[in-house]
């Protein structure tokens, strides 16, 4: 199994030019958790347990369906103090979308989550759909995936995934989806607890 999609870099970050956010800068010894693909009706409230349990803030990128189908459990994401962001209407991959009709369906997404936060799905954005968006949006990728949705990562490999941090001002992505069940519940609190061993602090972005 290879792990280093898991790991963005320089070749991916001139792909997609200036603009998008992939660190925190000057945030010494700070990561940032953030969680894609929810809210979930199962998943969603075990991970906000965790964090509840373990005093840490995180951004959850909302599709805007599930927010539709499951208003509670979003409501329950903001009324314990976390943000969220527009993760598009129907979870659209921008390489496969026309510029217009991804517009069209984050700003969908916009009237069911009121945020300045985006993050494309599967983080795959056109340059062009980047120009569109970055005026209202700051658009947020990552520094470390943890690959919980995937079947061939192991728990040990989705921890040592999240752990790869570069120093300041990391942002680290989880799932609160079906495809993480299990993995994110297991590895979020050991990740939170190697995380503060290392003397890293949580952030919201």
């Amino acid at each position: 199994m290879h792990h280093y999609k898991y790991k963005p870099n320089r070749l991916l970050r001139s792909l997609y030019g200036p603009g998008l956010i992939w660190s925190v800068r000057g945030k010494e010894k700070t990561v940032y958790l953030t969680f894609d693909d929810g809210p979930h009706p199962d998943i969603t409230p075990e991970v906000l347990n965790i964090l509840k349990r373990e005093g840490v803030g995180a951004v959850f990128f909302c599709v805007g369906e599930n927010v539709k189908r499951y208003p509670d459990v979003y409501r329950r994401i903001l009324a314990e103090g976390h943000r969220t962001g527009n993760h598009t209407f129907n979870h659209l991959n921008g390489w496969k979308t026309s510029r217009e009709a991804y517009i069209r369906n984050v700003e969908k997404c916009s009237e069911w989550v009121d945020s300045d936060l985006f993050r494309p799905p599967y983080g795959r954005i056109r340059r062009r759909q980047v120009a569109g968006l970055k005026s209202r949006f700051r658009i947020v990728m990552w520094t470390a995936l943890s690959g919980d949705y995937d079947a061939g990562v192991d728990e040990g490999q989705c921890l040592k995934n999240a752990l790869n941090m570069k120093g300041e001002g990391s942002i680290v992505v989880f799932h609160d989806s079906l495809k993480a069940r299990g993995t994110v519940e297991k590895v979020l609190p050991l990740f939170i607890a190697a995380a503060r061993e290392r003397g890293y602090a949580f952030g919201i972005l």
